[in-house]
């Protein structure tokens, strides 16, 4: 049994500590939660009858806690990744992991100077639409890649950013590429692989906020292939979808919905028996954004930890997507194409202005 800790009880938690604190992963249960903010950590403690922190400290030093999810703000992932792993517990953090190349270099140094597992949230991997997708990619079903888009079309108005004085702010969240987004920019990487160059543009359109509400950007992938980032959360009044195109040479496959969680095509030049089910089959859709990857994510940490088997997201694979969106933020400052690898030096990201 692999006994966890929830450090931070924000928005996000909700989900993680219904599927800990339910009992909804075989082979894990929630022993504590931790937030400096007392009510937010007594309500998810009464919930599922556990004990509430309010001090990293206090959570850190239980000795019955093998893994802690860290749900804070992006921008204090770094330092409280480092306490856990400098704690001897393994560690599953929110993404982004980090919104620094060197705090995500720090996180990683940390993790394996104590021996600890570190595992980067990135649920959408998990969807069974995009587990079929991969499945074709490596059976070299789309032959050569063409054309990769991602498109979240979300709504997230003034109320959503003012619920938390950290949102929307360079030093502790970013915008929409660092946050909503994140997840369909490592989609995108996944799927094509490295990236050569990036040039992105951005603005604020709705909200008042430091950050973006609203983003687009081209990519060039090392194989050849294009891509296409838009991100924004200022769709209204609600949201419109999260989708993942990808076009090769001998297919191409769209999965949209709200989570990148419903095959919306599904179409090869050499057809298989099976085609004709994918669609209806392995289609799902879940009633919110976060969708139901985190639950077979969950399973797979556990897997991990229990089976000694690797990540499939851990600090190495979690960096390159933050790399990338840190190019992209570069690109937005500077207004010219960036190329990877690189070192910020304009973005603003995880600074306090």
């Amino acid at each position: 049994m692999i006994r966890f800790g929830l450090l931070g009880c924000g928005r996000i938690a909700k989900r993680h500590s219904d599927l800990l604190g339910g009992n909804n992963i075989e082979g894990a249960s929630l022993v504590a939660v931790c937030d400096p903010i007392r009510t937010r950590a007594d309500a998810i403690a009464g919930k599922f009858g556990v004990v509430a922190h309010y001090d990293i400290n206090e959570i850190l030093a239980r000795k019955d806690i093998d893994a802690v999810a860290v749900l804070t703000p992006s921008g204090l992932h770094p330092q409280h990744v480092i306490a856990c792993a400098k704690a001897g517990k393994h560690v599953v953090v929110e993404k982004p992991m980090a919104l620094r190349l060197q705090d995500a270099d720090d996180m990683i140094r940390a993790c394996d100077q104590g021996g600890v597992k570190m595992f980067i949230v990135k649920q959408n991997r998990f969807n069974v639409p995009v587990v079929k997708a991969r499945e074709a990619l490596d059976a070299g079903r789309f032959g050569k890649l063409i054309l990769g888009t991602v498109r979240v079309r979300w709504c997230r108005d003034q109320a959503y950013y003012d619920q938390d004085g950290w949102r929307g702010t360079w030093a502790y969240d970013g915008g929409v590429l660092t946050n909503q987004a994140s997840h369909h920019v490592d989609m995108l990487e996944w799927f094509f692989g490295d990236v050569v160059s990036v040039h992105a543009r951005a603005t604020t359109a709705l909200v008042n906020i430091e950050t973006e509400d609203t983003a687009v950007a081209t990519l060039k992938f090392r194989n050849g292939a294009l891509g296409i980032i838009e991100a924004t959360t200022a769709a209204r009044p609600t949201d419109l979808e999260g989708s993942l195109s990808i076009l090769g040479e001998r297919g191409a496959v769209e999965i949209s919905g709200f989570a990148v969680n419903q095959i919306r095509h599904w179409r090869f030049v050499e057809e298989l028996p099976s085609d004709k089910e994918v669609v209806e089959k392995f289609s799902v859709n879940p009633p919110n954004v976060y969708g139901f990857g985190h639950q077979a994510y969950y399973h797979h940490v556990v897997d991990c930890l229990v089976n000694q088997r690797a990540a499939l997201v851990d600090g190495l694979e979690g960096r390159k997507s933050l790399e990338l969106i840190s190019a992209l933020y570069e690109s937005i400052e500077t207004s010219e194409e960036i190329a990877l690898r690189f070192t910020p030096k304009l973005g603003r990201l995880g600074i306090a202005s």
